[in-house]
């Protein structure tokens, strides 16, 4: 076994000095932030179904629990999509992404 100690940097020093996963903090929290924005939007009963997805330069998703939340998170997508320009947020497309059971 070498004497030798291995230096070890904290992860948040070793992503700040990755571009490409600095880049990928950036968008989970850009992500988490869209969520918070448009939040008090969702029905009570909807907010634990709806979690923030990936975002991209394609666009943002919105993961779901099921069929269901992803119906009634359509029909609410207009004033999303409203209120993300309000507070803000560049114009990109929103899409919704039903989670597999398991």
């Amino acid at each position: 076994m070498s004497t030798s100690a291995t230096k070890t940097l904290p992860l948040a020093t070793a992503l700040g000095r990755s571009e490409p996963l600095n880049s990928l903090l950036r968008r989970l929290h850009d992500s988490r932030e869209r969520l918070g924005t448009v939040a008090a939007l969702l029905p009570d009963s909807l907010r634990p179904a709806v979690r923030p997805g990936p975002l991209d330069d394609a666009g943002w998703v919105l993961l779901v629990a099921d069929s269901s939340a992803a119906a009634k998170l359509r029909q609410l997508m207009p004033a999303l999509e409203a209120a993300l320009l309000a507070a803000g947020w560049p114009a990109v497309p929103v899409r919704i992404k039903v989670l597999p059971r398991g």
